[in-house]
Parts: C-alpha cells; sequence; structure tokens
C-alpha cells in the first residue's frame, strides 16, 4: 500500500465543516457553554471550569464572530489545500495540530507572564499562521494579491512582513484583543517541525 494513501481523508474540507458546524452550534443558547469548557483558558483565571488539558486543540475550532470564521477558514482553504496536497492528509493534520497546539503553550507562556485578567483564546490562527509559514516556505515565489493595498507580493515576502506585523503588535499592545503571540507560536512550531521534517522526512508521506 502507499503510504501516502494510508490515510485517504481530506483533512482540510473535514476542518472546514467541523468549523463550521460548531460556530452554528455557538449562535445558539449552548454557546457561552462552549466557550467555557473549550476556550482556551489561562490557569488561574478564575475562569470555571478554568485551564483543561484538552483546550490546546478545542480552543481552535471555536470563532468570535463570522469574520473571525471567514477569514481562518479563508486561509486554512487557500493555503491548506496546497500543502495538503504537498505533503499528504496525515503528514498535513499532524502539522497543522503541531502548530494549533504551539500556539496555544506561547499563547499560555504570554498570559502566564502577564499581570492582568485572563482570557480566553479562541479561533483557527495558530494553525492557519503555521499553514501560511509552510506556504512561503514551499512556494517562495508565488504572487498573492494583497487586499489592503491592492498590490501582488511574493509568498516569501507576505510571510515576512505578517509575521514582523504580529511581533510588533504583539510587543507593544497596539493592536488589543487579538492573540498575536499565538500567531507566532504557530509559526515558531511549524518552522521546526519543517526543519526536523527536512532533516528526518516522515514515513507516512
Amino acid at each position: 500500500m502507499n503510504r501516502r494513501n494510508a490515510f485517504s481523508v481530506p483533512v482540510v474540507p473535514a476542518l472546514l465543516i467541523i468549523n463550521g458546524l460548531l460556530f452554528l452550534l455557538e449562535m445558539t443558547a449552548s454557546g457561552r457553554q462552549l466557550i467555557d469548557l473549550f476556550a482556551l483558558w489561562p490557569p488561574g483565571s478564575g475562569a470555571a471550569p478554568g485551564f483543561q488539558i484538552w483546550q490546546p486543540v478545542t480552543y481552535s475550532f471555536l470563532h468570535g464572530g463570522v469574520f473571525h470564521l471567514l477569514i481562518n477558514m479563508y486561509a486554512l482553504w487557500l493555503f491548506g489545500s496546497r500543502m495538503e496536497m504537498v505533503w499528504g492528509s496525515k503528514a498535513f493534520l499532524i502539522y497543522y495540530f503541531v502548530c494549533v497546539i504551539g500556539a496555544a503553550l506561547v499563547q499560555l507562556l504570554v498570559a502566564g507572564l502577564s499581570a492582568g485578567p485572563g482570557y480566553p483564546t479562541i479561533g483557527a490562527s495558530g494553525g492557519v499562521f503555521g499553514l501560511l509559514l509552510a506556504f512561503g516556505l514551499t512556494f517562495p515565489n508565488e504572487r498573492l494579491m494583497l487586499l489592503f493595498p491592492p498590490v501582488e507580493i511574493s509568498a516569501r515576502w507576505f510571510v515576512l512582513i505578517y509575521g514582523a506585523i504580529e511581533l510588533y503588535f504583539g510587543v507593544t499592545g497596539s493592536f488589543a484583543g487579538v492573540a498575536h503571540f499565538a500567531h507566532l507560536g504557530g509559526m515558531l512550531f511549524g518552522y521546526v517541525l519543517i526543519r526536523y521534517w527536512r532533516s528526518h522526512p516522515p514515513r507516512y508521506r
């Protein structure tokens, strides 16, 4: 059996469907319960039930609004579909959740160093930023069209500019309400895994 085809379920469509269905559930009366139980809560935040071991994964399936969901799902489809074709579904699934969990760990570290009150983190952005990095490393000369301003730019520069913007906002705190360090954490853990794969290619590709 071809190892690349051993895990044949397309991951990106499945993630899009799960995120969409859970967002619809968030819009119901059970939405607050989903946030309380499955968002990423910093330890010691005082929220009930507080931090739980599953939250570094489950937070990535929740979103704070329609725009938040649509922008993440568009990026997941745009970059994730290409990377799943390159890597295969199993390697893609591993990479995506390494980025999601890595983003959560960085966010928890930053929250632990902050003296302010603990707020929940939700959204697929940690995994999406990891995919953005992977896309830029794999297709560095691919041309992407920015929305604001509407200019073309290579994927390499797109990644570098986005990473620099996230670092600036995270350090200065000038764009509050967004988990900038979680985004950077997704990129960092994705970069480490890609570097590891380049010297130790996974057998399940």
